[in-house]
């Protein structure tokens, strides 16, 4: 290319990083308005709706959390017929994990539990984003089952989301899709009923807590709906709903939820999305060491991943979104693959029995797309069959390494 050439070039490149600037400063106009988030320094002590112990932060202060476990052990003591003298039978506890449509197959496992005739009461449930969206029905018990069977079979990616036109909420929204469906759902079986039973379960020293990540301190919440249900505040269902959708968002394909606060005598706004954008799961404190907490006695700890532990082969393209994603989706699943081994370590210091069920490698069924029905029915059979059986939980981690990739169903 001769020097007159690549000068007559120059006006089109300097046209093109033009245009690429105005469409970064669209996108940046097109910022939707919020109010101010809380000061930092004050995050950890504002609780929404005055509620004392509405949520805590599990990364500092797990005090909080260990108290809060103490009182409801202590509540759980008064309720056994020998009063105080009584010894506390066999505490189970279950984590539910995040992972979209996969999350059939914890719900599929719950129901197959319960024909079983072995799925114990939980003295403690938790679950991020689609494990959230189960972790109340699981928290209540079999009465619940129908209800978990239909939010996980009887669905279709309408149902969930609307989505937008691409260009348009890249330059002027926060997100891909809409999840005022999702909302309905949640509305429709998240009701007074469900409140007041969880504010029954949690008078008898159960605990229900569901993660939620505050983008503003990038920071994991996790908020205790039991504490929140007892508090008899006019807005707790609301606010209730609000955190099962807000664990449910994400980040760029799902809206975050704003949450309304009050800090001496000034609104702020909070902007939380899906718990999975910090951890796919939890239990309690790392930093809580539950063999010296808490009253001696049997624990079981139970896990549900809502996915595999091996790694799905794929074809990534030499194109922007086809790496992205597929380095967002190895991403997430090796923090959930982090996540399981943390707590079992952190079950083995504690003297805390391990279990472990997931989607293994055998199931093949097609994903048509995103929330597919039938691939979330076969997933539901799937899992159902895992709980009816009992026979696959595992008490012990395999090598990563030494599970083959699979490749994907033909």
């Amino acid at each position: 290319m001769t020097r007159t050439e690549s000068l007559r070039l120059a006006p089109a490149g300097r046209r093109l990083a033009l245009a690429i600037i105005g469409v970064l400063g669209l996108a940046g106009c097109g910022a939707i308005a919020r109010l101010d988030a809380p000061p930092g320094r004050a995050a950890e002590t504002i609780q929404p709706l005055g509620i004392e112990n509405a949520r805590f932060w599990f990364d500092s202060h797990p005090e909080a959390f260990l108290r809060e476990a103490r009182l409801a052990e202590g509540r759980q003591v008064a309720a056994l017929p020998g009063g105080r003298r009584a010894r506390l039978p066999a505490s189970h506890m279950l984590a539910l994990s995040g992972g979209g449509d996969n999350g059939a197959y914890g719900a599929g496992l719950l129901v197959g539990w319960t024909e079983s005739g072995r799925r114990p009461t939980f003295d403690l449930v938790t679950g991020i984003s689609a494990g959230a969206l189960i972790a109340p029905f699981a928290f209540l018990g079999p009465a619940y089952d129908p209800q978990l069977a239909e939010v996980f079979t009887e669905v279709a990616p309408r149902d969930l989301v609307l989505m937008r036109g691409r260009l348009r909420a890249v330059l002027f929204g926060e997100a891909l899709a809409d999840t005022a469906p999702l909302y309905r759902i949640i509305e429709r079986h998240v009701n007074e009923a469900m409140l007041s039973a969880i504010a029954a379960e949690y008078a008898k020293g159960r605990l229900l807590m569901i993660g939620t990540v505050n983008l503003d301190l990038g920071r994991p919440v996790f908020w205790n709906i039991g504490a929140i249900a007892a508090s008899g505040h006019p807005d707790a269902l609301g606010l209730f709903r609000r955190i099962l959708l807000a664990s449910a968002a994400i980040p760029g394909a799902f809206p975050p939820v704003l949450f309304d606060i009050q800090h001496e005598g000034r609104n702020y706004q909070e902007l939380h999305v899906d718990g999975g954008a910090s951890l796919q799961m939890f239990l309690y404190p790392v930093l809580q060491d539950g063999s010296a907490s808490f009253p001696r006695r049997e624990r079981t700890a139970w896990l549900v991943r809502n996915g595999r532990l091996d790694v799905e082969w794929a074809t990534t393209d030499r194109a922007i979104l086809s790496i992205t994603g597929r380095a967002a989706s190895t991403l997430l699943h090796y923090s959930a693959i982090n996540d399981i081994v943390r707590i079992h370590l952190v079950s083995q210091r504690d003297g805390v029995g391990f279990r472990l069920a997931y989607i293994g490698p055998e199931f093949r069924a097609a994903r048509a797309e995103p929330f597919d029905t039938a691939y979330m029915r076969a997933l539901f059979a799937y899992g159902r069959e895992h709980g009816r059986s009992g026979e696959r939980w595992i008490s012990t981690l395999r090598p990563i390494g030494s599970i083959e990739p699979v490749p994907p169903p033909r």
